[in-house]
């Protein structure tokens, strides 16, 4: 039945193609489709014919207005689309499960002497990328991996050749010396080219190349070298053996399939690159419930091939798409060359499409384990807590706070949070002490805490917040406030409740010796058995804020010392300072830099640039 204030805006609707955008009462987007024509395909919503689907139910019954967009062609429509549910990532839409950005392989390819490296993001700058990847710990052994075989340069000084001496990773065989002329330009690319190879599953081909770089250097009488291009042959031979040849026709494909089981869903891509499956990754989806395996797998091709760098010549699924043909013309324009979406009915590929179905069952059998397991095992350590801290409720959010100084310099404090018994990163927060001069550890804790508490109630006085805004976390008012110390620590915190009249938040203080926890009024140690569920969290969460406090210290440092070198030289002020690290990065590339490179810099003369490099 179509609501009756959604009649006339459904009946105006334009019969082109288009995007729409489907809002809450709160103007949050929860939805966002394509369509061929759009007044038929969101009248279709309304229709009692499309309410046999529970999330459909949902959808309609949260709906509260939509606007669209129009295109000139399905094509145009679909880029929209993927952009705008990157964008808002709408809760009824299926998506990659994480919102953060995948991992790549980044070869610097620009650069004379190209560096290797992850990163998150991918640019139009001139290098080659490899990924996106699920895992950054597998990337990372990966790379591993490859500098045994390959050494290569990571380090981002600039290679001239004349360096002195080299670093601790030449000397150790993971780098091959640029810096210091051991390896000429071509020949480091040429190394680097080969790590390309393999990344693309060109095994063979790096092997062709192995095997007469070794008998060219045997033949110059050049021992040493050809007996490290054996060592490298023989690495790579270990790894080609674990590469199972899977299809006799010697394709690039990429082969797609899903397992689902209680609304949690998980897609197994397996990468086949001439003919041998060289890796693969898993991907679990969220916003999927009832909905149609074509669309699962639909939604998925479209977010992952958005940040892919590669696409191969055909992809292969375990089901058919309804919108193909537009999803083969996307591919085809984002790769340049023609892009085949298939699904197999017998063969070869039939046989992979099982199994990456097979591999992605029990992946997701896995997982529900191992989050049942991580469940329990914060539903105990959250009920031993109440226990022993007399709590009237489990500690659902727990806040705990470090202090970190030298001396009492460049002193910082830390508030990390965890929920169930997991890191809220987003929730964490930063202090730099103010009000304290000195090494008082004791009245550092109170100015954070004092700042802290002073935040939550003012948030309390404050008008309710828009619906739909996110709240701060400062207005969240913690179960259990957790400080990293003994007694005295514990005290200032006792102190700094009482002076804000707080007495519905749980206190307590780990002390680091004995792993003892303390609260206010009681002399002795809780009595937390130290090998339970309970006391382990509670080491979590003070190693994190220890982590948290210790790591912004060392940031500050690094900027004070930074400052400080810059601020001895004449005429090198605060706006200057600013523009010379916007420019070259760091102080070592000021360093670098040639007086001409100096003086460039907005702001800066040729004599004060002469100045920054006498004294640098």
């Amino acid at each position: 039945m179509i609501a009756e204030h959604f009649r006339a805006k459904l009946d105006t609707l334009p019969t082109e193609p288009g995007v729409y955008i489907m809002r809450d009462a709160e103007r949050r987007v929860i939805y966002v489709g394509k369509a061929v024509n759009l007044r038929s395909r969101v009248r279709s919503y309304f229709h009692d014919s499309a309410q046999a689907s529970s999330k459909t139910r949902r959808l309609v019954a949260e709906v509260a207005d939509f606007e669209f967009i129009v295109t000139a062609t399905e094509l145009e429509a679909l880029v929209l689309e993927c952009n705008l549910i990157k964008e808002h990532r709408p809760r009824f839409n299926v998506r990659l499960k994480d919102d953060k950005r995948y991992p790549y392989i980044k070869i610097h390819w620009q650069d004379p002497f190209p560096r290797v490296e992850v990163t998150r993001e991918m640019r139009q700058d001139g290098a080659r990328y490899y990924g996106p990847f699920a895992d950054v710990g597998a990337v990372h052994q990966t790379l591993d991996l490859l500098r045994r075989i390959f050494p290569y340069l990571t380090c981002t000084r600039e290679i001239t050749g004349k360096d002195r001496r080299a670093c601790l990773y030449y000397h150790i065989k993971r780098c091959p010396g640029p810096c210091i002329g051991a390896i000429s330009q071509e020949d480091y690319r040429a190394t680097i080219q080969q790590i390309c190879l393999f990344l693309e599953g060109k095994t063979e081909r790096i092997q062709a190349q192995l095997q007469a770089q070794m008998r060219a250097a045997a033949e110059a009488l050049d021992f040493e070298r050809a007996a490290f291009v054996r060592d490298q042959i023989s690495a790579m031979q270990r790894v080609v053996e674990r590469q199972r040849v899977v299809t006799r026709a010697r394709a690039d494909e990429d082969v797609i399939a899903f397992a689902r089981e209680d609304g949690d869903t998980c897609v197994q891509i397996f990468f086949i690159r001439g003919g041998k499956l060289i890796g693969r990754e898993t991907f679990l989806l969220d916003g999927v419930e009832d909905d149609q395996p074509s669309h699962i797998l639909g939604s998925f091709v479209k977010q992952f091939y958005d940040e892919a760098a590669y696409i191969p010549p055909q992809i292969v699924l375990s089901e058919g798409l309804d919108e193909r043909l537009i999803l083969e013309s996307w591919l085809r324009q984002k790769r340049g060359h023609k892009v085949a979406v298939r699904v197999p009915r017998r063969g070869e590929q039939k046989e992979l499409v099982a199994l990456a179905a097979k591999n992605a069952a029990e992946t997701l059998a896995h997982l529900r384990a191992q989050w049942q397991l991580d469940e329990a095992k914060w539903a105990a350590a959250l009920a031993d807590l109440q226990a022993a801290l007399g709590l009237p409720e489990p500690p659902t959010r727990m806040e705990c706070y470090d202090i970190s100084n030298i001396q009492g310099a460049s002193a910082t404090g830390s508030m990390v949070v965890f929920v169930k018994g997991i890191p809220r990163k987003s929730d964490y927060r930063r202090f730099r002490i103010k009000t304290v001069e000195g090494a008082d550890d004791f009245a550092m804790m109170a100015e954070v805490l004092r700042r802290r508490l002073l935040r939550l109630k003012a948030a309390g006085e404050k008008e309710p917040r828009a619906p739909g805004a996110r709240p701060d976390s400062f207005a969240l008012k913690p179960d259990l406030i957790l400080i990293d110390g003994g007694k005295g620590q514990l005290n200032a915190a006792r102190q700094v409740m009482a002076e804000l009249g707080i007495t519905d938040i749980a206190l307590a203080s780990l002390a680091k010796e004995h792993e003892e926890v303390f609260v206010p009024d009681r002399p002795d140690p809780v009595p937390l058995p130290p090998n339970s569920q309970g006391a382990f969290l509670l080491q979590r969460l003070r190693d994190e804020a220890h982590r948290f406090a210790v790591a912004y210290h060392r940031t500050i440092r690094q900027r004070t010392g930074l400052a400080s070198s810059l601020d001895r030289i004449p005429g090198i002020g605060p706006r200057r300072r600013k523009a010379l690290l916007a420019r070259f990065g760091s102080l070592d590339g000021i360093r670098r830099a040639s007086v001409e490179e100096l003086a460039a810099v907005p702001g800066m003369t040729r004599e004060i640039a002469e100045r920054v490099k006498d004294l640098l």
